[in-house]
């Protein structure tokens, strides 16, 4: 300030010269004739600094869309500036905020962290042409509820990523998973097939992958898929749609009981299929790409029946069957159920099927030519 009023008084000088003044001073010409404008239409005041914040913003976000904007954050708080944009967007929110320009009003309001918004590398994206091919099945970790334990049951649609079932189960056993699966089979009827991992109850390990759950699968005509084993990426849809449920619930409070978990599961799972965009399938929510499968689920399953080629054998209770005068074992998971041995085109070699599905094959060795 004190520079600025010691100029003016000087340029004011008789055959002042004031161009040889600003270079004096250190400033443009213009700057100089901008403060002896000043000083001559307000004084020493007009020399102050004033704001450089333009006096009108055409392009600033309007308030009442800005109160949208950290509402539905309100709402959802961890959603970014890209799935609220859409959400905005199917509201009919005017004018409509880009996504950037959302992820700054979060910012501004200290409802986003930094690190929160950065972008992550993309990856190329696998998924089944239609839905209801193949769902994905799987138990999210547990976390403690009052003195017990939820083990979350998900099942995923592999293709419109649509939530089938979301269950707070007590444990991870074929009693607690059957009758949800029940329940989902007769809301949305049966897939094509489900994708699980090798542990129980639906695998004992990657060698011994059957069980009394996927025998129960296979009977209704469902094929029961493993993963690899230590390749959880597999299962990716599932994988992250737990990672999306631990955020967006279970991380933001505390549980009572499973019935409490049970109806917060419900209700989120509702947003989840229907107003949520997911960004893997255009932000569309998931259940714009579902429908429901046209098999319906049979309250009571069907005989087991096998080709005539078939050689039928009841499994044991030990797990095992009588063919060609010994004793073979199969799986415990067929107990008491009948398996089919059907030739195949290689002399003594039979694969072993139970229902349509192939679960195993029986190789008998040649007799020695040469022995006596």
């Amino acid at each position: 300030m004190e520079q600025r009023v010691a100029f003016v008084q000087a340029a004011r000088a008789e055959g002042a010269n004031v161009r040889g003044l600003c270079r004096a001073y250190g400033i443009s010409w213009t700057t100089g004739y901008k403060w002896l404008g000043r000083a001559a239409a307000s004084g020493e005041a007009g020399l102050h600094a004033r704001s450089r914040r333009p006096r009108r913003s055409p392009g600033q976000t309007p308030g009442m869309v800005e109160q949208a904007v950290v509402e539905v954050r309100h709402a959802h708080p961890c959603w970014g500036g890209r799935k609220i944009h859409h959400v905005l967007k199917r509201a009919g929110i005017s004018p409509l905020p880009h996504p950037n320009t959302i992820t700054d009003i979060l910012h501004r309001h200290g409802l986003i962290e930094a690190e929160a918004s950065a972008q992550h590398r993309p990856f190329q994206r696998f998924e089944r042409a239609v839905a209801n091919e193949l769902w994905q099945m799987d138990f999210k970790g547990h976390f403690p509820v009052g003195s017990a334990r939820c083990h979350p049951l998900t099942v995923v649609d592999d293709h419109s990523r649509f939530a089938i079932a979301l269950v707070a189960c007590a444990d991870q056993r074929r009693a607690s998973v059957q009758p949800a699966l029940i329940a989902a089979f007769r809301a949305y009827g049966l897939p094509e097939g489900i994708l699980v991992d090798n542990g129980p109850p639906w695998g004992k390990d990657f060698e011994h992958r059957h069980t009394k759950l996927t025998a129960w699968l296979m009977q209704l005509g469902i094929a029961p898929h493993h993963g690899r084993p230590y390749h959880p990426q597999t299962r990716g849809k599932n994988e992250r749609f737990n990672g999306t449920l631990q955020r967006e619930v279970i991380a933001q409070q505390s549980f009572r009981d499973l019935s409490q978990v049970q109806r917060c599961f419900d209700a989120w799972r509702q947003v989840y299929n229907h107003e949520r965009p997911h960004q893997a399938i255009g932000d569309l929510p998931p259940a714009s790409r579902f429908h429901p499968a046209p098999r319906e689920f049979p309250e009571t399953l069907a005989p087991i029946g096998y080709e005539p080629d078939c050689l039928v054998r009841k499994v044991q209770n030990d797990g095992r069957i009588s063919f060609m005068n010994r004793n073979l074992f199969v799986s415990n998971a067929f107990a008491g159920k009948p398996v089919g041995l059907k030739p195949t085109e290689r002399d003594g070699v039979y694969d072993v099927l139970f229902c349509t599905f192939k679960v195993g094959t029986l190789e008998f060795a040649k007799p020695n030519e040469h022995e006596d």
